[in-house]
């Protein structure tokens, strides 16, 4: 249960976060262009069990019972993605009216629902049009996401307030552009360097042609942020942590605020890095408005000489059939340690090291695996598993970090990226033949905390 010591900040924001492309469907509906991610998902032996994202969710024609759901558990906000190819489908020129009208019309439902829509630009899906054209390895594609935030900015940013450019651009650059094990599906170090750099200007680019629209927007980039740890004491395996640090968390925390790339990094991946110069550098330090960042658990790094350049291996490569317990300590069904203290230390870290910014957990949830039973689903795991992070979000609250909101990963099950339909994340049940919807005892739980914090959120004890 939900520690009585510590309180929810006024104002705070509790929410529950989805994506485009794993829980829309509709692929090819009313004008919608291809996605890298849907030429990837056809590509058999891809994805677990040649799952795609072509039905998901369904949540592109169920939408409004899914915001029927969401005004249940009493969420004050829903963070959603926007599919650049179903609004633009050749990712440039002529809109999409039917495609950007799905998105009108979310839009106000949720704000006759009392929820505020929170819109992330990005969320991997880019136009494949594009991606023919070099994708995020061309320096045009700064021009064309620009371009695309100007558009979203200019229709809807009269009810939306809140905008993140990119999510997780680590994850996009690196396991889709060096490990090949998301879309677009390349090995290619050198161009995943240049995707990295231009994706981070776009995101600069797409901050400021946001606020040259809507100058009372608040904008921000969400970053997959973990504490690391080393699995020995060894000078090795502390030096191959200190590498990780840089080139999992510092390689974008640094840019974005101010303080340009590691040098370190640099020097160690001197071969791929592209040019960088001072004007790219000002333009990813464009001031953000709050910084977005999912998190789920710490990572233990040890030494691997095998690995290039940074001879470090990591304890969340691994993914097993199932949920399981190994030493006492619970895992979830993507084999990562249920570490509650992990989110108290990103957020300690933001206020330690980088001026206390304003965050925002964009995501943080776990996936177990559930089973439907007389209708229901009993989840208790996913239970204790809020609670323990919620309460380390508050103590990270009462110590002084400017956290402003949390959104649970995720708020329905849906098509989990290279893993297919079998991890299953969400607040509500989705059985992907039927389409039905069952909400969790999870979200049940969550609207309770949502409904007894709302006294302290609301400044009125």
């Amino acid at each position: 249960m939900m520690s009585a010591e510590y309180g929810f900040p006024r104002g705070f924001i509790l929410g529950a976060a989805t994506a485009a492309y794993q829980i829309e469907g509709g692929w090819r509906e009313d004008g919608k262009g291809p996605s890298i991610w849907d030429d990837f998902a056809h590509r058999k032996g891809k994805i677990a069990n040649n799952d795609t994202g072509d039905v998901a969710s369904d949540h592109y024609h169920r939408w409004q019972e899914d915001v029927a759901i969401m005004r249940e558990i009493g969420l004050d906000a829903y963070r959603f993605s926007i599919s650049w190819p179903r609004v633009l489908p050749l990712g440039r020129g002529a809109v999409n009216a039917k495609g950007l009208g799905f998105y009108d019309r979310l839009v106000d439902e949720l704000l006759a629902s009392g929820i505020k829509p929170y819109v992330t630009l990005y969320h991997w899906d880019l136009p494949l049009e594009l991606q023919k054209q070099g994708g995020w390895s061309s320096n045009d594609i700064r021009s064309r996401f620009a371009e695309y935030a100007a558009l979203l900015a200019s229709r809807l940013g009269d009810r939306v307030k809140n905008w993140i450019t990119l999510n997780e651009p680590w994850m996009f650059v690196f396991i889709g552009h060096l490990l090949g094990m998301h879309a677009p599906g390349l090995k290619n170090p050198w161009k995943a360097m240049r995707v990295l750099h231009n994706a981070l200007c776009s995101h600069g680019m797409a901050v400021q042609a946001i606020k040259a629209e809507r100058p009372d927007s608040s904008v921000g980039i969400t970053l997959s942020l973990s504490p690391l740890e080393p699995a020995t004491d060894t000078d090795r395996d502390k030096e191959a942590t200190h590498r990780a640090d840089l080139f999992m968390n510092r390689l974008l925390l640094d840019p974005i605020f101010g303080r340009g790339y590691p040098e370190e990094i640099r020097r160690l991946l001197r071969l791929f890095f592209p040019k960088v110069t001072q004007e790219d550098l000002a333009l990813i330090a464009t001031p953000i408005d709050f910084l977005g960042v999912n998190t789920y658990t710490r990572d233990i790094i040890r030494y691997d000489w095998r690995v290039p350049f940074l001879h470090l291996w990591s304890s969340i490569s691994d993914v097993p059939e199932s949920d399981f317990i190994r030493n006492g300590v619970q895992y979830t069904t993507m084999g990562v340690e249920v570490y509650p203290p992990s989110i108290y230390q990103v957020l300690a870290r933001i206020r330690d090291e980088y001026g206390n910014h304003p965050v925002v957990i964009t995501e943080n949830g776990s996936s177990f695996t559930d089973v439907v039973q007389n209708g229901k689903v009993d989840d208790p795991k996913r239970i204790a598993y809020l609670d323990g992070y919620l309460n380390e979000v508050l103590h990270a609250a009462a110590d002084g970090c400017d956290v402003r909101g949390y959104f649970v990963w995720t708020l329905m099950d849906n098509m989990e990226w290279s893993f297919g339909c079998a991890k299953r994340h969400g607040l509500v049940y989705v059985d992907f033949k039927s389409g039905q919807r069952i909400p969790k005892a999870s979200a049940a739980r969550y609207a309770e905390i949502i409904r007894d914090s709302l006294p302290g959120r609301h400044g009125h004890k």
